[in-house]
């Protein structure tokens, strides 16, 4: 699948983007090249030594610049789009540049791919676009609907599909490293609400999605992982037994802006039309062929009493059970 293929990822310095580099590195898949699309030369130069591969190249780009993206974009087979704004704080106070990023930038690098004929694009999405409340949620959702809406053309190159996943513990952006910083600099650990939940994804498992969306993703799909969650209140105790702090203080602040209790990874009605099977589900898109009928005169009959896919009605993981999980993570290792 990868042998004499060059694979652009853009944001590759984020959590995702460094992550996949060394996965495929790790395996010694024969690859042509990765390359690197992100703003910060700082963090490309930072992975750049860290990898030290002359298999690896670096590109300095923005995807809300179309000329930016060209450079990186040609003669690429296979694209991972992970660039995004993330931080919902940041996506409240500037929701346009959340626009700019999120919704605008992905069009530019799927026009690229288009014009480049590359092979498939794997968007990389969020839960917080499924029934969003914050600027992030609702540019990812945006984000998800422009992906999509590429399949309704007669385009055949690229394919493009949809991943989405929840909390990737670890990654920048979860509440995992935050805690182990707060405990770390002997301060409480600030609580939103105890239950709260929250899906648990590895970054391994966040990979495998990815990779699977590559090669069995359908033009317009929308992949998604089945997925654990947990509570706030077993993640705070895990991270307690971990760092062996039983009676560590925290501190309740209650909920912040722009924050759900649950999470959702599919609408109810994304889950009414969902295939799946051992590990993952699958959204086709409606738009395919354009079936314009779907949206004006014609329906679907619909199935009655299906739960919603949330945070807090899938399994929830034990304290042992997220014990196991968090001591594999580098982060915990390192400050152990």
């Amino acid at each position: 699948m990868f042998k004499n293929k060059i694979i652009l990822i853009t944001g590759g310095t984020g959590s995702f983007g460094s992550s996949m580099v060394k996965f495929l590195l790790k395996r010694k898949i024969s690859f042509k090249e990765i390359r690197i699309l992100s703003r910060d030369e700082k963090k490309q130069d930072d992975l750049r030594k860290e990898l030290n591969s002359n298999k690896v190249k670096f590109f300095i780009g923005d995807v809300k610049d179309k000329e930016s993206i060209k450079q990186a974009m040609f003669k690429t087979n296979y694209v991972f789009h992970a660039a995004a704004y993330k931080q919902v704080p940041s996506c409240e106070f500037y929701p346009m540049e959340a626009v700019k990023t999120n919704v605008l930038g992905t069009e530019n690098v799927i026009n690229s791919a288009i014009e480049n004929k590359v092979s498939k694009v794997v968007c990389l999405s969020t839960d917080k676009a499924v029934y969003p409340i914050n600027a992030m949620g609702i540019s990812k959702a945006l984000m998800e609907k422009v992906a999509v809406s590429k399949s309704i053309s007669n385009i055949k190159i690229p394919t493009v599909c949809v991943t989405r996943y929840g909390n990737v513990m670890g990654s920048r952006g979860s509440v995992i490293p935050l805690f182990v910083k707060q405990i770390l600099s002997k301060k409480p650990i600030t609580v939103t609400d105890l239950n709260m939940t929250r899906f648990m994804m590895s970054m391994e498992k966040a990979l495998e999605l990815v990779l699977y969306a590559l090669k069995y993703g359908k033009n317009g799909e929308i992949l998604i992982r089945k997925t654990p969650a947990a509570t706030i209140e077993t993640i705070i105790k895990a991270l307690k037994s971990i760092f062996n702090k039983k009676n560590y203080p925290t501190k309740l602040i209650g909920y912040r802006h722009g924050e759900k209790k649950d999470e959702f990874l599919m609408t109810d009605e994304e889950l009414q039309k969902a295939k799946e099977n051992k590990n993952f589900f699958s959204i086709q898109s409606d738009n395919r062929n354009l079936n314009y009928s779907l949206y004006f005169n014609k329906g679907k009959s619909v199935k009655e009493h299906i739960k919603s896919y949330s945070s807090n009605n899938v399994k929830l993981l034990n304290t042992k059970e997220l014990i196991k999980e968090l001591k594999l993570m580098k982060i915990i290792k390192n400050n152990l």
